[in-house]
């Protein structure tokens, strides 16, 4: 088994694209797949594909309430959360819960010491589960609109991974902030999705510095081939790093994308291509040893 996780610095370089094929090549060649959609604040993947949903939780966080009546305004609350997440003012006796700052780590209810401080149950959001012909295939992690950090509902869908199956792909949140870093943690390999412009290589230098800091083995993907702008692949080059495909610019490409199509479904070398990426990243570091 080993997971995948599809990345990129920046949104809108194609790292959906690239999950999407890759976990339906993987399919097609009878091996055992499972999608996670980790992008928990617009996840999408579900729409490439004919699915039935086939389960549903709700995550939730105990987020704390302060009865001020109890209250000593002592202010050890405060001082134990880590977050900045409890106002107060000790002349005024004034105390506040910004939930929005809160992770529901529960620190606040050990420092008080007068009873103070109860917990209340709160969505942050929801796991998905779809499945195609049976078996599942995706996993959905959806943040509620307005929730802060998105990284709990991530959590919860990587645990609701069923069975061994042979490949795990990762469709990771753009960027390099704290959603990107719990789902290329998560993952044995990482592929890093570009594209060759100022911005894309911008971004993909930071994504690099980020696996490097993790220790994360790491290849990456040029999407829209062939627009001109060759520093990427100079990059690249000085810096050894895998190029493991380019996808070349194309205007079928995208028709196909924004009406929910897989490319692979229709090119067979594309296809082939994503699946050897697969194969090759499962014979090296399949069975890593991970422990969800």
């Amino acid at each position: 088994m080993v997971k995948i996780a599809v990345a990129s610095g920046k949104g809108g370089t194609g790292k959906t694209f690239i999950a999407t094929n890759l976990a339906f090549s993987l399919l097609r060649n009878n091996s055992g797949t499972i999608l996670v959609d980790c992008d928990a604040e617009t996840p999408d993947a579900v729409a490439f594909f004919d699915t039935k949903e086939s389960g549903r939780f709700e995550v939730m966080q105990e987020i704390p309430v302060i009865d001020t009546d109890a209250c000593t305004f002592c202010g050890k609350c405060s001082e134990y959360c880590n977050y900045n997440a409890i106002f107060i003012l000790h002349p005024v006796k004034i105390i506040q819960v910004i939930r929005d700052l809160c992770h529901g780590c529960g620190a606040c209810t050990i420092a008080c010491k007068f009873g103070a401080i109860t917990e209340q149950a709160e969505s942050l959001g929801h796991v998905t589960t779809y499945s195609v012909n049976g078996p599942d295939l995706i996993v959905e992690a959806r943040a509620n609109i307005g929730v802060m950090s998105p990284v709990p509902v991530i959590k919860a869908a990587l645990k609701r991974i069923n069975g061994l199956p042979e490949y795990i792909i990762l469709d990771a949140p753009p960027g390099t902030s704290c959603p990107f870093v719990q789902t290329v943690a998560a993952s044995d390999y990482v592929i890093l999705v570009t594209e060759p412009t100022p911005f894309g290589l911008s971004d993909l230098k930071l994504s690099v510095e980020t696996l490097r800091n993790i220790d994360k083995p790491f290849g990456v993907i040029i999407n829209r081939a062939g627009l001109g702008y060759d520093k990427v692949k100079e990059y690249l080059n000085q810096e050894n790093i895998p190029e493991l495909l380019e996808v070349p610019f194309s205007k079928e490409i995208a028709r196909m994308y924004s009406n929910g199509e897989l490319y692979s479904e229709k090119d067979t070398l594309f296809a082939g291509q994503l699946l050897s990426i697969g194969q090759n990243i499962v014979a090296k570091y399949g069975n890593s040893g991970y422990q969800r």
